[in-house]
């Protein structure tokens, strides 16, 4: 029995194989569509960070405000002290949970940004 080899059995096929090797190579080169971004991926990502915090800060003001509104009005309509002093106990959670929010989202967007450069050495 004669042995057969995989070059001779590939051999005749080959120039097919490389001219659709080559055609598949030449077809995704000309699909590729450059991407030139106009700021960097940190101008971007702070932009982003921004925006953000702006909606944040604004949902949790409105939703501080109306649970504020809730909480006085649960106080003042009250007549058994215990909830009384619970509405005000809720009230002081609500404005510690804004601050935390919005101290947080301040920190991100508006001081951190001001220590960019400082851990470089030069």
């Amino acid at each position: 029995m004669k042995k057969h080899c995989f070059w001779e059995h590939l051999g005749p096929r080959l120039p097919r194989y490389y001219v659709q090797i080559m055609t598949v190579i030449v077809l995704c080169a000309c699909m590729v569509t450059p991407a030139f971004a106009v700021d960097d991926m940190w101008t971007v990502a702070n932009r982003i960070i921004v925006d953000v915090y702006n909606k944040i800060a604004g949902v949790s003001t409105v939703l501080a405000g109306l649970m504020s509104a809730v909480a006085v009005v649960g106080a003042k309509i009250s007549n058994n002290q215990h909830k009384v002093d619970q509405s005000w106990d809720w009230l002081k959670r609500i404005w510690i949970a804004w601050v935390v929010i919005n101290g947080i989202g301040a920190f991100l967007a508006y001081v951190r940004p001001l220590f960019d450069g400082l851990n470089t050495i030069q």
